[in-house]
């Protein structure tokens, strides 16, 4: 589902975020990747997206090598991965519903199912009664969810989630991980970049702890990981 073999990726100021990093996922794991500020999230995040190229090893998502797939393709690869940011990054001027219809306005879906398919999306995550709403009129938790709508409705193999509680209160948080896990749940694999670690150590999923551009831990099921 999502594997990555000997990543190594050093910027060109000399800086190495990753180092010879092995991860293994597999279709419909939960997994948690954690570490404190520097660690590499960030930058594997943006391997993963093909927004980087590594320096040294390969990056395999759903059977394809990232390095293989050529630039005016990546679009089509994205469209495979639902993400959800920790700024929500939802379109200020539209209403929920145009927020989640957009992304499939961008690959072109029938306007017939759209109108199918963002009304059962917004149910699923509990906002059936605000799709008139604006994001300005909705609570953090509420924009996180659209969010989490937008990622899904084109039916994504994996979602991947960078710091999704990070701007919420402790209730909020603890909503939207319930939302990731019911998610999952229905088969999706679902990759949570975060370093909440209250929830970690609650939801009690696979671990995976970077340190400095390395894997410190792998743990199938387990805790926020004390790194000194």
């Amino acid at each position: 589902m999502l594997r990555l073999e000997h990543v190594t990726m050093k910027y060109p100021t000399g800086v190495t975020a990753l180092n010879d990093v092995n991860i293994d996922i597999k279709k419909g794991e939960f997994v948690f990747i954690v570490g404190s500020s520097g660690s590499g999230k960030s930058t594997l995040i943006k391997l993963m997206l093909k927004e980087l190229e590594p320096t040294q090893g390969r990056i395999v998502i759903n059977g394809r090598v990232l390095a293989d797939i050529p630039r005016k393709q990546i679009h089509k690869m994205r469209r495979e991965m639902g993400v959800v940011f920790q700024n929500f990054r939802l379109l200020k001027d539209r209403t929920v519903y145009e927020n989640v219809a957009f992304a499939q306005r961008v690959i072109e879906t029938p306007t017939r199912f759209i109108g199918r398919q963002v009304p059962a999306m917004l149910t699923m995550v509990g906002l059936g009664d605000k799709y008139k709403s604006f994001p300005k009129e909705l609570s953090g938790g509420e924009q996180q969810r659209v969010a989490i709508a937008r990622a899904l409705v084109n039916n994504p193999s994996i979602l991947l989630a960078d710091e999704p509680t990070g701007k919420l209160d402790p209730k909020n948080s603890m909503e939207i991980m319930n939302l990731l896990e019911e998610v999952n749940k229905r088969g999706t694999t679902v990759v949570v970049v975060t370093h909440n670690r209250e929830i970690v150590n609650l939801m009690q999923k696979r671990v995976i702890t970077l340190k400095k551009g390395v894997v410190l831990s792998d743990e199938q099921r387990g805790g926020y990981l004390d790194e000194n």
